[in-house]
């Protein structure tokens, strides 16, 4: 039986980034992976590896089929197309631990979702600080949040047990979105607890700018309203426990830009975690 994993990555005005985030697939303990590279920017990403002399067959180029028409369309392309039985997601300025595929595809074996931990750092690579880390556990659409507090992107899927799309229209939060449709088939997941995954906070995250500030409370609103529509046909239970995470998460939204006034460099989970502890 198949046990590819096909890590889907998206690439916008990347050129910057990709080496790091591509070598970082080629050094996988794991080796039985093909990585769908989708271009957003009209970029040739094929003949930019094969320059860095990072070229591999089982790297497979498609495109979006326009410029800047963003991660989530582009990582549909990659998802249409698959036929590896495992997905991964890797952005295009972040990178995978090197036994990060090995670790999945062994959790994979009886778990149809699988998350981590992450390395949380600066777009240099300099550490900030992790999120969700700890023991192993199983998780719970409405229990994950609670752990993996915020950054989604480091999920990977059985896609014969459970699949989805991403959602265009969302701004932000699209990986949560995402999760939220793939535990319409798969209630229960496990979240590894080592930081296997490098997430990089880009500047303007960090910053809080106003553009990022807004779709984080539209996105998030706009999720809130399809969990109490009952548009992923989740229990009750478990609507509660993700609204209650949202609910917690606008509110320090709203008053991160003050908090980052009188405390600069605040990053947003140091801001959110105490919030949701209390």
């Amino acid at each position: 039986m198949s046990r590819t994993v096909a890590v889907v990555t998206p690439a916008y005005r990347a050129e910057a980034t990709i080496a790091a985030t591509i070598r970082s697939v080629l050094e996988q303990s794991w080796s039985d992976w093909e990585l769908w590279l989708v271009a957003d920017d009209g970029a040739d990403y094929d003949a930019f590896l094969n320059e860095a002399g990072m070229g591999d067959e089982r790297i497979r180029h498609a495109s979006s089929g326009g410029i800047g028409r963003g991660a989530s369309l582009a990582r549909n392309v990659a998802l249409d197309q698959i036929t590896a039985p495992y997905v991964a997601i890797l952005d295009a300025d972040d990178r995978m631990k090197p036994d990060k595929l090995e670790r999945v595809v062994e959790a994979l074996a009886e778990y149809p979702v699988v998350t981590t931990a992450l390395d949380v750092m600066t777009d240099r690579f300099q550490h900030l600080r992790y999120v969700g880390e700890g023991p192993d556990r199983e998780l719970t659409a409405g229990t994950y949040k609670w752990v993996s507090l915020s950054m989604d992107s480091m999920v990977a899927w059985d896609r014969r047990r459970t699949d989805a799309r991403y959602d265009p229209t969302l701004s932000n939060m699209t990986d949560l979105e995402l999760l939220l449709q793939l535990w319409r088939q798969a209630p229960v997941s496990m979240h590894l607890g080592t930081p296997l995954h490098d997430y990089v906070k880009r500047s303007e995250s960090m910053s809080n700018g106003k553009d990022v500030a807004a779709g984080m409370i539209r996105s998030k609103t706009e999720i809130l309203r399809r969990l109490r529509d009952g548009y992923y046909g989740l229990p009750k239970d478990e609507v509660a426990g993700v609204a209650r995470f949202l609910e917690i998460s606008l509110e320090a939204e709203r008053a991160y830009g003050a908090a980052l006034a009188a405390n600069p460099g605040l990053l947003f989970e140091d801001h959110l975690e105490p919030r949701l502890r209390g």
